[in-house]
């Protein structure tokens, strides 16, 4: 506990009264278990060290909105509930959950065939990867209140009813894996959701999350490269007006893009573009141990995947990365990923 408490010094020292300054953090918890009902099981029985660490990792950082990836999504919302309830033990209340069904392990109308391996019904033939309906899904915990009247679920979105879609193809020029699948494949992985939050004031923060698919694990097509990329681009279209209403107000990208601007594989002129892009402001979150890395995979090392980007309009006081400072701290035994934060001046 001496550990963590050092660890995340600087975010309590920075943590105003939410009344005026807002936390908003991202966090891949990476609590995702291998079968239904299984995080649910691990979230209530006690005596599961992931759980305990995540639970330390995000008590501590006392964030007021809170996106979450690899989050098992259920129909009652238990297993949200459960984590929730963990926090409230350790003095942290959030009274307000949005978890809306995710397309991973979200079969097709009819099963096809829509990673191209030339067989259907695998956990890659489900409109994004999972072995069952719900796994790794993505969610939002939050103090503020949600209107959810307007919340806006992209996650039906067709691939190729995206403004430019990247497709992929056939050496031939035909559609991988066929045009039967693309005709029914949805462009979000997990999620793409904007959720309004309401504001003391009576005004609204619009917190727009998602967690992209890696840019991984296909062949020369580059199927995942390709989607990766376009959900992210996804954003810029929806600022841009091409996907229905313009965002009013401030506003907030957050969640995993499974993409670094500068190193590993994958597009990442998505990334960059969204970084550059004038209506968003890139704070930068870093941690002394880490720099700027959000995530630490075994093969390809540390790299910048997570991302919390405000609108150019708001005022950002403070972010950073929680990093372990060592072995044995609960962020190295919560998940791979970092949790990322940053605070917002309220005017």
């Amino acid at each position: 506990m001496k550990r963590l408490a050092a660890g995340l010094l600087l975010i309590l020292a920075a943590g105003a009264g939410w009344a005026e300054s807002l936390r908003i953090a991202t966090f891949n918890t990476e609590l995702s278990r291998a079968g239904p009902g299984q995080m649910l099981r691990d979230l209530t029985r006690g005596g599961d060290t992931q759980v305990a660490a995540a639970v330390d990792v995000i008590a501590a950082a006392q964030a007021d909105v809170l996106a979450l990836q690899g989050i098992d999504w259920d129909l009652e919302g238990r297993a949200l509930a459960a984590l929730a309830a963990r926090l409230a033990e350790r003095g942290l209340d959030y009274p307000y959950h949005v978890a809306l069904q995710p397309n991973s392990g979200r079969p097709p109308p009819t099963p096809l065939d829509l990673d191209g391996d030339g067989k259907a019904g695998g956990p890659r033939d489900n409109q994004g990867y999972g072995r069952f309906r719900g796994q790794g899904g993505i969610a939002l915990l939050s103090r503020l209140p949600v209107d959810r009247e307007g919340i806006r679920d992209f996650s039906a979105l067709l691939w190729q009813d995206l403004p430019g879609a990247l497709l992929p193809q056939r050496n031939d020029g035909s559609p991988f894996p066929s045009a039967e699948a693309q005709s029914v494949q949805r462009l979000s992985a997990t999620a793409h959701w904007l959720v309004p939050l309401m504001l003391p004031d009576g005004s609204r923060l619009s917190v727009m999350t998602f967690h992209a698919t890696p840019p991984l694990f296909d062949g020369p097509e580059d199927r995942n490269g390709r989607r990766n990329h376009d959900e992210i681009r996804l954003w810029q279209l929806l600022l841009d007006g091409r996907l229905g209403p313009v965002p009013g107000g401030p506003f907030v990208i957050t969640g995993d893009a499974n993409l670094d601007p500068d190193c590993g594989e994958g597009r990442t002129e998505a990334i960059r573009s969204l970084l550059s892009d004038p209506r968003l402001q890139d704070p930068r979150p870093e941690s002394a141990e880490g720099g700027t890395a959000t995530v630490d995979w075994q093969s390809a090392g540390r790299m910048r995947v997570d991302y919390v980007l405000p609108s150019a309009g708001l005022t950002v006081t403070a972010s950073g990365v929680v990093w372990p400072d060592g072995p044995d701290a609960p962020a190295a035994a919560a998940s791979r990923h970092r949790l990322v934060w940053v605070d917002l001046l309220l005017d």
